[in-house]
């Protein structure tokens, strides 16, 4: 099945859609490649990452990965809705696995999340306390994993008489910063803001403490990445527990069964939960028990 059977060693190859220096910025994908590497190391495959600016660079890398038999498979990232990556993959016979939900359409998927439940678990942590209207900063909205999410925060928001607004971002610190200034300038900002990844949490924690704004007095924080990031920022960033390490090595596990024939797929992740640090507590409305 391999495109280049027999030579030593393997590789894998992963393409981060993107600038170069995501793949040295986000501590998510450090972590993932780390535990790919853990599981395919022993079995004689390297992981190859490249980064891709957009999506005709990422296919023309593949072609040449085809056509050169520089990689045995590859791992898909940051799928989208409506893919094209899986069927280019298909028709240049390069064996595949996607970092997708289970309920994937295509037969090479390894579940990574359920961010459906991840996103519920945030919102019932932070109705907790008492909040009623939540922030969310999130990431490109053509990503199948942030559609998850806004989907989740709408049905929660019905569910639970909520007010939700969202501002769209790239991952980045500037975007981070961009969301956060957004929402809080809003006539009735939120008192609390959820944030698709931890560079854009940790950023805007740093931007509103140079403002002088009280975190998480004035408004909570949450990531619904976890990371050193968040637990070296002062104060510590409150998120959702994640081990993207274990993520990594279930990837380069159903590289394994693919390489050999096998499914990709493998069990429900169990669902995270919140860990509270230093920014979020109540809103100041439930303090003064108003």
């Amino acid at each position: 099945m391999s495109a280049a059977a027999g030579r030593e060693p393997g590789i894998v190859g992963l393409v981060v859609p993107g600038p170069a220096r995501r793949i040295g910025v986000e501590p998510y994908f450090v972590e993932l490649v780390d535990g790919i590497e853990e599981v395919l190391h022993p079995r004689g495959f390297g992981v190859m990452v490249l980064a891709a600016e957009d999506l005709p660079q990422e296919l023309a890398a593949y072609r040449r990965w085809s056509r050169d038999a520089e990689v045995d498979a590859v791992v898909v990232v940051d799928v989208v809705e409506d893919d094209v990556r899986p069927l280019a993959l298909e028709d240049l016979r390069l064996p595949y696995v996607l970092a997708a939900h289970v309920d994937s359409p295509f037969a090479c998927s390894s579940e990574v999340a359920d961010d459906a439940v991840r996103t519920r678990a945030a919102v019932e942590f932070l109705t907790g306390l008492g909040h009623r209207h939540l922030g969310h900063v999130c990431g490109p909205p053509h990503l199948v994993h942030t559609q998850e999410r806004r989907a989740e925060l709408r049905r929660s928001a019905r569910e639970l008489d909520l007010l939700v607004s969202t501002e769209a971002a790239d991952y980045t610190a500037a975007a981070g910063r961009r969301a956060v200034a957004a929402l809080l300038q809003r006539p009735e900002p939120p008192t609390a803001v959820v944030f698709d990844n931890d560079v854009m949490a940790v950023a805007a924690l740093e931007h509103l403490v140079a403002l002088g704004r009280a975190v998480p007095e004035e408004v909570s924080l949450l990531s619904m990445d976890d990371s050193p990031l968040c637990e070296l920022s002062v104060p510590p960033v409150s998120a959702m527990s994640v081990d993207v390490h274990h993520r990594g090595r279930r990837l380069g596990a159903s590289v394994l069964s693919v390489l050999g024939g096998g499914d990709a797929r493998q069990p429900p992740i169990t669902p995270s939960h919140v860990v509270d640090r230093g920014t979020t507590t109540a809103p100041a409305a439930c303090r003064a028990g108003v």
